[in-house]
């Protein structure tokens, strides 16, 4: 017997997708709402590490994924200049354990593809178009979700996995929002030299951090990371002269990238956000997961992996559980909150260092530190 019988979920990012697999595969009548009109992801890659691939795993969905990212080893930091000159090789923690990669890079819509196909297979269904707008508590273990304006019946419980700019935390009454970190970043899916094996970073120049993951066999993406400013009326063409000029300092690679650039490569911009939900995720049968709960800098690429482990936890322990109650969400908490509170503030962290200019952080050390704490599963 579960927890839960009936459930509706909010979003249709990793967080929800995954969530909507666990729980449909144990029976229960799962129902996603999706605000847009169709499944969408911006159009550049992921860096998933090993912590996500054990969870991609658990789900069922790790041999799909695998076959459509490039999995990697180890990351490079080079130094700004024409001959970008390799400064470190640094080796990775596998945290999810010595059967899946450190690190794996894919394209983005693959990954929302291949989730979405699968908790549809488990018997999720997908609502597109649909907008979570209200919720009322019928009575303790009830909740009425209403969709567009109108209901969409009677659920157990209603997950909010709809994102940083979350409605359903809004419509619980949770003030906690997003809010800048002071940098942004560009980024762009463009081919992938076949020197590039894996990650690496730029430290200093024009941009606080210049990258580039690979993410197949001949592609990759690349990212700049700047000071925060308002960048998001620019046209593409202005976008691709921005990514462009900013990029010039750095060599090695990135003669191939701009060359990408000039054939006007499809570039995103967006800001670095920080946030954590402090106290319960809950108000009741209603919860938040993912983004909703919790945002951070990329700077440690555990982002998908956290949201990833909330989604896991939870169906787990609605799963495993008679019922919906405070053991459950004690237990949930006491899981989730302490292991996100730590990817949060290194994350932020070795954001700040770049802002401040402090050449002699400890960052190899941080990065080490929380790859160990990844390592042990959630």
């Amino acid at each position: 017997m579960t927890a839960v019988q009936k459930v509706a979920i909010a979003g249709s990012g990793v967080a929800a997708m995954a969530t909507a697999i666990q729980l449909a595969k144990a029976g229960i009548a799962v129902e996603v709402f999706e605000a847009k009109p169709e499944l969408s992801a911006l159009g550049s890659g992921i860096t998933l590490q090993g912590n996500a691939l054990r969870v991609f795993d658990a789900l069922g969905v790790w041999e799909d994924v695998r076959d459509k990212g490039l999995a990697f080893e180890g990351l490079t930091l080079r130094a700004p200049g024409p001959d970008a000159p390799v400064i470190a090789q640094l080796p990775e923690v596998k945290t999810g354990g010595p059967d899946y990669p450190a690190c794996m890079g894919m394209y983005r819509p693959d990954l929302a593809k291949i989730l979405m196909q699968h908790a549809e297979k488990a018997g999720a269904t997908v609502n597109f178009g649909a907008k979570v707008t209200g919720f009322r508590e019928v009575d303790p273990a009830r909740v009425e979700v209403f969709v567009n304006d109108e209901s969409a019946g009677t659920f157990d419980l209603l997950i909010g996995a709809d994102g940083v700019n979350s409605t359903v935390r809004s419509l619980m009454g949770i003030e906690t929002a997003p809010e800048t970190t002071g940098m942004g970043i560009w980024r762009a899916f463009v081919s992938r030299p076949k020197d590039v094996e894996h990650s690496e970073l730029y430290y200093g120049g024009p941009a606080y951090i210049a990258g580039y993951t690979p993410t197949g066999e001949d592609t990759m993406y690349a990212f700049l990371v700047e000071k925060a400013q308002d960048r998001f009326g620019v046209s593409d063409e202005q976008a691709v002269e921005i990514m462009r000029g900013e990029s010039m300092a750095y060599g090695g690679p990135w003669n191939s990238i701009r060359e990408d650039l000039n054939q006007a490569a499809k570039v995103n911009y967006t800001w670095f956000t920080k946030h954590l939900v402090p106290g319960r995720w809950n108000r009741g049968r209603v919860v938040i997961i993912g983004d909703a709960a919790h945002s951070c800098p990329p700077t440690i690429a555990q982002g998908a992996a956290q949201a990833l482990e909330d989604a896991l936890v939870l169906a787990e322990l609605l799963t495993g559980s008679d019922e919906v109650n405070d053991k459950l969400w004690d237990a949930f908490h006491e899981r989730r909150i302490p292991r996100v509170q730590a990817v949060v503030d290194a994350s932020v962290q070795l954001g700040q260092w770049q802002i401040e200019g402090k050449k002699d952080a400890d960052a190899p050390g941080l990065l080490f530190g929380i790859a160990q704490k990844m390592a042990v599963p959630a």
